[in-house]
């Protein structure tokens, strides 16, 4: 070992084999424990493997996240390539007072708003009437214990109008639906991601909501 070298949390070995040799499944398992802000300390350093387990963390919930927000199947992954990009670039920048979430998502929600953009998507208003099929949504309640087959029948229907309704939802109502219910953030959390004020994230959540209840109203037991 050469002098001056020393091990990062993802390569120092609890025990060694007979051999000398770091056990490999401790290291990952090390690894794996390891919060988001230790990971991205490290891979500042210049550690590829703890980006690689942010990447591995998270690429499947961003680019749910993406496609939810923007209707792009196919279109998501690259997206969220690009903004695992932007984030390994960025890296520095990270400010670990705040949970890395909310920071990748914020970099997320600005890079699918740029491409909305430039595709120039039209929107509608909060209050415009919808197309014929198309219904918001609020939550479903089922009974507690053995839902039967019409129950789940339903349910299955409640939630394809949901996830029907979200989609349909101007881009900011929609983005912000997504982040609190679908990633369960908080609304100071929200507010970091979006810049916004949080009076205005509380308003258009509760705004989006209504919309949503009021399409699935046909559906919804009263008082839901």
């Amino acid at each position: 070992m050469s002098a001056g070298h020393r091990d990062g949390p993802l390569e120092r070995p609890a025990a060694r084999r007979a051999g000398g040799a770091a056990d490999p499944g401790h290291v990952e398992r090390a690894a794996q424990s390891l919060a988001d802000e230790d990971l991205v300390a490290l891979a500042v350093r210049g550690d590829r493997r703890a980006f690689e387990k942010l990447v591995g963390r998270y690429q499947r919930p961003l680019i749910n996240y993406l496609h939810r927000l923007t209707g792009l199947r196919d279109g998501a992954l690259d997206l969220a390539q690009e903004v695992f990009i932007k984030v390994y670039l960025s890296l520095g920048t990270f400010d670990p007072r705040y949970r890395f979430t909310t920071w990748l998502y914020r970099i997320a929600s600005n890079c699918a708003i740029d491409h909305l953009r430039k595709r120039q998507l039209p929107t509608c208003p909060i209050g415009q009437p919808y197309l014929d099929g198309v219904g918001p949504a609020a939550e479903a309640n089922l009974p507690g214990a053995g839902p039967t087959p019409d129950d789940m029948l339903r349910f299955r229907e409640l939630e394809g109008r949901l996830e029907t309704a979200i989609a349909d939802l101007p881009v900011h109502y929609r983005q912000l639906i997504l982040l609190r219910h679908r990633h369960h953030c908080r609304y100071d959390e929200i507010a970091r991601i979006t810049r916004l004020p949080i009076g205005t994230v509380k308003n258009r959540i509760f705004r989006a909501r209504e919309v949503l209840r009021s399409r699935l109203a046909d559906v919804l037991d009263p008082g839901v």
